[in-house]
């Protein structure tokens, strides 16, 4: 029998499945965690929001303590491991005396090599004070890009298609770029059998920076409707939605509930952009 998973096991399992870092072991067991129970699609949408938002914080200069950082760090390393000056002029009174010179023999390859791994160390630590500017100067590009982009809501009527089950349908979603927050409207769709669910998709462009299906979509929402045949909440929105160059359609299927994510089925309604 299989052990329960923990909250902390299916919280790492979130985290790898946004981070593209599962096993396949892991991608199996996370599979059938989702089949199981497909409201952790709300907090895999989530995740992947806070990873993304990670990116969002405001323009800056480089921290003023990593230069004088590095620099310190190399010269402590360095005045630990070089023989100080009265070691190096000092000599013995009787260089030829043969103890000494096997002493010496010993000594000497042991102070080199000291000197090499501390050559070694600075040489690590100043790369990684360079990975580090190397990583704020991306950052402060991505932010020069993002300024570009709109904050002003995105309002999405889809559109219904050859599969819509009623001829009145609507679906009207609302997004607020700048909280990552929708309003998800739903009129007028009848309810589904047993087994079967809606499911809201984000389409991007391919080869967009995110994580998407086979088809470039992102699960956004599964919901099912009342007996009215209607649907309304505030739901999170993947961050390409502040892009708007991105994203390319926003589309409802019905899938399979216990496999919403597999994205099987064609749209019923959609918008293209």
């Amino acid at each position: 029998m299989t052990a329960p998973v923990t909250p902390d096991q299916i919280e790492l399992l979130i985290a790898g499945y946004v981070l593209c870092d599962l096993s396949p072991e892991e991608a199996a067991e996370f599979e059938q965690l989702l089949r199981d129970n497909p409201d952790l699609w709300d907090a895999v949408a989530e995740a992947q929001a806070a990873l993304e938002q990670t990116f969002s914080v405001e323009e800056q200069a480089p921290p003023a303590y990593l230069k004088p950082s590095i620099l310190s760090a190399a010269q402590v390393l360095q005045q630990a491991v070089i023989p100080s000056d009265r070691e190096t002029i000092a000599s013995p009174a009787n260089p030829d005396n043969p103890a000494i010179q096997a002493a010496n023999s010993n000594v000497i390859p042991l102070r080199r090599w000291q000197r090499g791994m501390g050559a070694a160390a600075a040489v690590l630590i100043a790369g990684l004070g360079i990975s580090n500017i190397v990583l704020w100067q991306s950052l402060q590009t991505l932010q020069a890009a993002r300024r570009t982009t709109t904050t002003d809501p995105l309002v999405f009527t889809l559109e219904r298609t050859p599969l819509t089950p009623t001829p009145n349908a609507s679906v009207r979603v609302m997004v607020d770029p700048s909280d990552l927050e929708a309003t998800l409207d739903i009129k007028n769709l009848p309810p589904l059998a047993e087994g079967e669910v809606y499911v809201l998709w984000t389409v991007v462009k391919p080869n967009a920076p995110v994580t998407t299906d086979d088809k470039d979509a992102i699960l956004t929402q599964v919901f099912r409707v009342d007996e009215q045949g209607q649907f309304s909440q505030r739901i999170a929105v993947p961050p390409v939605f502040r892009d708007r160059g991105l994203v390319q359609a926003v589309a409802v299927t019905i899938e399979d509930a216990k496999a919403p994510q597999k994205h099987l089925a064609k749209p019923i309604l959609i918008q293209r952009i």
